[in-house]
């Protein structure tokens, strides 16, 4: 007799109203053996707001490698499994993928069930060209991992992105954008779908201006829409030196190790190279020159 595996369910659930939860997705949740949260603390409260008692099993980023075995042998078991995230579509900067992939692999059926993605509700409501859009995740925290991205972007066939960023962080990323003189539109949303939900829109410094107006910016996450003006692409291609050639020179003309030569490079507005890129770089250079 062929056995009969388990399913595995990708289910969206609300990014702030509860209402916008679908039927099929409730469906879902009152019926699967378990459901594998990236926050159980967090999701029994959804899950409370609509009367739903299920077994709740946590799957966060911390764990997600070694407790994607668990689900798997559950599922091999004929179990069925709903993976939610905190809030939104699991897996769009969330844990969920080791789990779909280890599911796949062992010949799991996996199941979407769509619902709401801040990052597509955000960029419905921006009014900027979305022929294509490119999806980046959180927004970079360091300025050379920022001015790399800016600088992707400039050199792109896409004008518009999507990126998640923080409440702390908000102000930052945008103060970023006006020193750096991007040339570009954006269309920060705050709350969405709460009652207090607020989108700033504009050039960087107003939207700087709005956020301050607010006063109480830091609070909630944001979907941060970026769009580049025609006039701001990067036409031509210039020419770039490599990581391992721009640490060769620092450490020639500052007369500074290899260390201190990525941290000054790291404080240099004109590099573009990560931290990590740098790294691997002065390995390569230590393997030429051994």
């Amino acid at each position: 007799m062929e056995q009969q595996y388990g399913t595995l369910y990708i289910v969206a659930t609300p990014i702030g109203n509860a209402r916008d939860m679908s039927e099929r997705g409730r469906e879902i949740l009152e019926t699967v053996d378990i459901i594998a949260a990236e926050d159980t603390r967090r999701s029994v409260v959804l899950l409370n707001k609509l009367g739903i008692c299920n077994d709740l099993s946590a799957n966060h980023k911390f764990n997600e490698h070694g407790k994607a075995r668990w689900f798997v042998s559950q599922l091999l078991a004929g179990k069925s499994i709903a993976v939610i995230t905190d809030a939104g579509t699991p897996c769009i900067s969330d844990p969920g993928n080791e789990l779909i992939k280890a599911a796949l692999e062992s010949g799991v059926r996996v199941v979407g069930i769509p619902g709401a993605c801040a990052a597509v509700t955000a960029l419905s409501i921006s009014g900027f060209d979305l022929s294509t859009f490119f999806f980046y995740g959180f927004f970079p925290r360091e300025n050379a991992d920022r001015r790399r991205v800016l600088n992707m972007m400039r050199r792109g066939s896409t004008r518009t992105y999507a990126f998640y960023e923080s409440p702390k962080r908000i102000m930052g990323a945008v103060e970023f954008l006006i020193d750096a003189g991007a040339d570009v539109q954006l269309c920060l949303c705050n709350d969405m779908t709460k009652l207090h939900e607020t989108a700033f829109r504009g050039a960087p410094a107003e939207v700087r201006e709005q956020l301050l107006a607010k006063g109480n910016y830091e609070k909630g996450e944001y979907a941060m829409i970026v769009e580049v003006a025609e006039a701001y692409f990067l036409r031509e291609a210039e020419h770039v030196s490599t990581p391992e050639a721009l640490l060769a020179d620092c450490m020639v003309k500052r007369g500074v190790t290899v260390k201190d030569a990525i941290r000054l490079l790291l404080g240099d507005d004109n590099n573009t190279y990560s931290k990590n890129e740098l790294y691997t770089a002065s390995l390569n250079l230590k393997a030429l020159f051994a």
